[in-house]
């Protein structure tokens, strides 16, 4: 669930249940995806949200994809831990784990949008939890915390049954001191010991980290206490990365893991720039969204990395390029003669005999191909846009939105000819265009750089962004959905009811007129479907995945770009006076998403 989905759903709904309520339902959903054919594919599609490379990190023999990872806090009974893998975390804890099911569980509450966690916290049996880590595929490390109140022999129990399953523990220091016996060289995973940030000047680290199986420690954030239920102080993550660096200072070779104090990539960053080796997020990660590890990525890779490396882009260029003069040489010939030389040959009619028959024929094959020209228009710019600002600066999502929008483009020409007809004009068009297609293709192949960003707060221009990346995203969905449609029309029945009002004539009597009529209708019309599929491919994955603070490119790509399919797909209508409304009203929805857009994400997309 990325954040564009998630806060308006917890806007609407998830505020309004209990908490445990909302998390059960968000998880649930989200493991249920991932567990589907292709659910993982499908998330990761949405998101984009895979570590780079550049975090991966190997502490302790084990191998983290990157240095962000999940509590326990979040997710006690391991209902969302199949997705969690799949939205950017590098390694998650689970627990506090004891041996048998809990009495009572005292579920968290929601006050004032801060979450308060009961002093008496969830619990995970150590039942659900084999079930859980032996059922599912799970491939990043799994950190289990074992409950502070379970006696020495359930302890024992609990490491001995999870060793096999877990990368490493996390206990108290006074389950150190008391269960840990002159055989700790035979425990097989590190151990690290979890304190608050209070408790750590109090304790004699370097006694404590002489044990050989101590991994570590984990730095809790600091809490405040009411009436049972405790909640991050508000100068957590300050107080959190001094205690981190006082550390450091003293032990830096030892890994020190935070939990907790992290609502924002900025404040992710204060305390890996205090030498915290991992962080796990606890409540911030329920108040920012689950794009947070995501955020947190670009946000260290624009810090630490920056890694621009420029890339040929020449050939993408110019395939954008060819496309927009495509289109506008169609848009020449749909207010002009509208049919050519080979059309009436193939029809049987000179443009003069079927403007003698019904002059509406002529206006009506002219509105498809004006839709037709509007679209490769905009899909030109929407290409040359992606390759000045995308190919050029080695973005890898940019690579992808381009080619998987072109070679739908490519295939759609198969639907061009599915009644009958083949357009040689179209035909050359894409003859000439795949060479260039083929040198573009292969200067993008060592196309892989990550995205990067220098946003870092919550603030209410990200806020207003997501809505109108949200309003986009539903724009490309639906130009992507009515494109299906229109093809599928356009090889199959080819009018729908409206048109032949306009036409003021049946399919029968237009193929009395002519038997190749129709196909020559047809193929405009499966044509214009597949351009508005590509097209809407380009603008959905420009939304899900280029939406960044200052990125001024992603807005006016949206905003130029669009222009040239609405004002054709509007335009001809009105030009040829064909304006059923209920025709044109899922136009005028699009428009209306688009507006919304431009001006819900304007401040967040181009003010620097």
């Amino acid at each position: 669930m990325p954040d564009w989905s998630y806060h308006p759903l917890k806007r609407l709904l998830l505020y309004k249940l209990r908490p445990k309520t909302s998390r059960e339902f968000i998880h649930k959903s989200m493991s249920t995806i991932a567990s589907l054919p292709g659910g993982r594919k499908l998330i990761g599609f949405l998101g984009h949200m895979q570590p780079p490379q550049e975090f991966q990190k190997e502490l302790n023999d084990t191998t983290f994809p990157s240095p962000i990872g999940l509590s326990g806090l979040i997710d006690p009974t391991l209902s969302g831990i199949n997705a969690f893998q799949e939205l950017g975390f590098g390694f998650v804890e689970i627990g506090p784990i004891v041996l048998n099911e809990p009495k009572a569980r005292i579920e968290p509450r929601m006050e004032n949008s801060t979450i308060l966690f009961s002093e008496h916290q969830e619990k995970v049996p150590l039942k659900l939890v084999i079930k859980k880590l032996t059922s599912l595929n799970i491939k990043i490390p799994i950190i289990a915390k074992i409950d502070e109140h379970v006696s020495k022999n359930e302890w024992e129990i609990i490491v001995q049954h999870l060793t096999p399953f877990v990368d490493a523990f996390i206990v108290t220091s006074e389950q150190i001191n008391s269960c840990l016996d002159k055989s700790e060289e035979s425990l097989v995973r590190p151990f690290f010991v979890s304190f608050s940030s209070d408790e750590v000047n109090k304790i004699e680290i370097g006694k404590l980290i002489k044990h050989t199986c101590i991994g570590g420690i984990v730095i809790n954030a600091p809490r405040r206490t009411e009436n049972s239920y405790w909640y991050e102080a508000a100068n957590a993550n300050e107080n959190l990365a001094k205690t981190v660096k006082q550390v450091k200072e003293k032990h830096p070779e030892l890994i020190v893991i935070t939990s907790g104090g992290v609502e924002s990539p900025d404040e992710a960053c204060g305390l890996v720039r205090a030498g915290a080796d991992l962080l796990m997020l606890s409540e911030g990660y329920v108040k920012a969204g689950p794009g947070l590890p995501k955020r947190i990525h670009e946000r260290l890779l624009y810090e630490e990395f920056q890694p621009i490396n420029k890339q040929n882009w020449y050939w993408s260029f110019l395939f954008g390029l060819s496309i927009l003069i495509g289109g506008i040489i169609a848009l020449y010939f749909a207010f002009t003669s509208i049919i050519l030389p080979y059309d009436e040959y193939f029809i049987g009619l000179t443009r003069a005999d079927i403007l003698q028959v019904n002059p509406l024929i002529l206006a009506f094959m002219s509105h498809d191909r004006m839709a037709l020209a509007g679209t490769m228009i905009s899909g030109g710019i929407l290409y040359i846009q992606l390759a000045r600002h995308g190919i050029k600066n080695n973005m890898h999502w940019v690579k992808v939105a381009f080619h998987s929008a072109a070679i739908t483009g490519f295939i759609g020409i198969f639907l061009s000819i599915g009644y009958g007809y083949f357009d040689w004009l179209h035909g050359l068009f894409w003859l000439i265009l795949l060479p260039i297609y083929f040198f573009s293709f292969r200067e993008g192949k060592s196309i892989a750089g990550p995205p990067f960003s220098s946003h870092g707060s919550n603030d209410r221009s990200w806020q207003y962004g997501l809505y109108g990346q949200l309003m986009f995203i539903i724009l490309g969905f639906l130009i992507v959905v009515g494109g299906i449609v229109i093809s599928t029309i356009g090889v199959s029945k080819v009018f729908v009811s409206t048109d032949l009002n306009f036409l003021c004539m049946s399919p029968q009597m237009l193929d009395q007129i002519s038997s190749n009529l129709i196909p020559v209708i047809a193929h405009d019309r499966a044509g214009f479907g597949s351009a508005l599929v590509s097209v809407g491919l380009l603008i959905l994955m420009l939304s899900l995945w280029g939406f960044r603070k200052g990125e001024r490119w992603i807005w006016n790509t949206l905003a130029i770009g669009a222009l040239p399919a609405f004002i054709a797909g509007i335009g001809t209508h009105l030009y040829i006076g064909y304006t059923t409304l209920i025709h044109l009203l899922p136009v005028y929805f699009l428009v209306i998403l688009y507006l919304l857009g431009l001006v819900l994400s304007y401040p967040f997309l181009k003010k620097k």
